[in-house]
This record gives structure tokens, sequence and C-alpha cells, in this order.
């Protein structure tokens, strides 16, 4: 098997690991009124264990798409994508997603939200678990509140804690901070880099953001639109925390804009 880097959180060194997500010429054509619409093409790239990597492309360049084949809604037309060695073909327990849209339940209560996917613990048990899960996102005194009592932000605190209540293997995230102004915006990434740090969970995370990707990952592919394809891959070499206004990282901000506004082959 082809190896790749594991990157380390928190640390310089990069061990040798082999991929956890393979995506290997994988196509996606979807079948319209006007005929068939190739939304991806020939797209190919490797996640190692524990790595956060960015997928950063504008608007229709089928970055969702791509998100749907990995958490296993939606089939390949051609190619295959891998958990290891393993076809995805279907959702399952080691992948959760987090959307960009609001997909709490109203009706429950912040707490509610977060125990809904527990399983096989006592009362006692859930709840102390979903207690811990309620302060690492920092939302112990809002435990009781129902959805339409919080803000954005702290939606999206109750959407990370209730999938990492979960211990998946690998988060998906779909523009998950995109509907957020930028202060919480950047809350909200710290929080993500905090709990990456210290869970080591693999992530794939997509955005149309150049400083996000930036702040967040270890490496960023950059897409391109009609077809979508990888015209891109870049490697972050910043330590962590990262300061936006360094001029390193607004070199890497610089390189991605020039690769997004390059003119297609």
């Amino acid at each position: 098997m082809t190896t790749q880097l594991k990157l380390i959180p928190g640390h310089k060194k990069e061990l040798q690991a082999p991929p956890v997500l393979q995506v290997s010429k994988l196509s996606k054509v979807f079948k319209t009124g006007d005929g068939p619409m190739t939304v991806l093409q020939d797209v190919h790239f490797q996640v190692a264990e524990g790595e956060f990597l960015c997928v950063l492309g504008p608007s229709g360049c089928g970055k969702t798409t791509l998100l749907n084949v990995l958490a296993g809604f939606e089939k390949p037309s051609a190619g295959k994508a891998l958990l290891e060695e393993t076809p995805i073909m279907e959702s399952g327990p080691d992948r959760c997603v987090v959307f960009q849209e609001d997909t709490l339940f109203p009706w429950l209560t912040v707490k509610e939200n977060i125990a809904f996917g527990v399983k096989g613990l006592s009362k006692k048990e859930k709840r102390e678990k979903t207690n811990h899960f309620l302060d690492l996102v920092g939302l112990t005194p809002f435990g009781d509140y129902l959805p339409r009592e919080i803000s954005g932000g702290m939606k999206k605190r109750v959407s990370l804690a209730r999938v990492l209540i979960l211990q998946p293997r690998i988060l998906l995230m779909d523009e998950p901070f995109g509907a957020l102004d930028a202060q919480t915006r950047e809350e909200m990434q710290d929080l993500l880099l905090s709990l990456w740090n210290q869970f080591h969970h693999t992530i794939v995370f997509i955005t149309h953001d150049i400083d996000e990707a930036v702040a967040l990952a270890d490496r960023i592919l950059v897409m391109q639109k009609d077809p979508g394809m990888i015209a891109k891959e870049i490697r972050v070499r910043l330590s962590r925390p990262r300061e936006r206004t360094e001029s390193s990282f607004q070199d890497y901000c610089k390189a991605l804009y020039q690769a997004l506004k390059k003119p297609q082959p």
C-alpha cells in the first residue's frame, strides 16, 4: 500500500502511516433534463490518520458532492473511495458529518440533542458523558435550553458535541461555520482546533474561505469547477496557533488566491 504522512497535532514531526481515506480516479455524473452533468472528474487524493485536510473551492465545484461520497450518501459514477481498503458504499458510525445548516432537533434541549445518538450506556453513564461533552464545548450553563433560545454559534457548539460524543474516527465538515459572523467563526475555528488536538480525529473540512483553510489545515486541496477537479495541493507548514496577520500566513493566502483564479486548462 502507498504510504502517506501522518500528522501529529501540535507537533512538527511527521510520521509515515497508511492513509485512512483514499480517493482514486473518482467521477460523479448526475442525470438532468438537459443530459448528464459531470460534477466531479478524475479526483484523486489520500488522507492520513489524524490529518486535518481542507478542500477549498468556489461554489459549484463539487465540494459537497465529494463529501457526500466520503460520507456514503452518494456513490461514485466511476473510480472509488476507500476507508482504508474497504469501498465506501454507505454511511457508518466511523464517519460523522457536520453540516452548514442547523440540524438540531428543535423540540429537544441542548443536552438531549447531544445525547440523542448515544447507545448502550446506563442513564447515569449517559448523563455523565453528556455533561462532559457539554463542558468541552463551553455550554454547561445552557444544557436545558432549547435550540431557539441560543445563538447560531452556540448551535454549532451543540452540533460539534453531538458528533464528538459518538467518538467517530473521521469528521466530515461541510462549511460548518459559513453562516456565522466573522468573530464567531474564528471562535469556532479555535474551538475545533482545540478539540482536534485533544481527540486526534481525521478531519475533511469543506470551505470556500481562504483564511479559514490556512488557519485550520495541515493540507489544502484546491478545486476548480466545470467539472470539479483538484487543481492544486498545498501543505501548510505553519506552527499552531497561527497568526493571521503574519506575513507567512498571508503568503499562503496569496498562493491559494492565485490557485483559485488561475484559468482552467
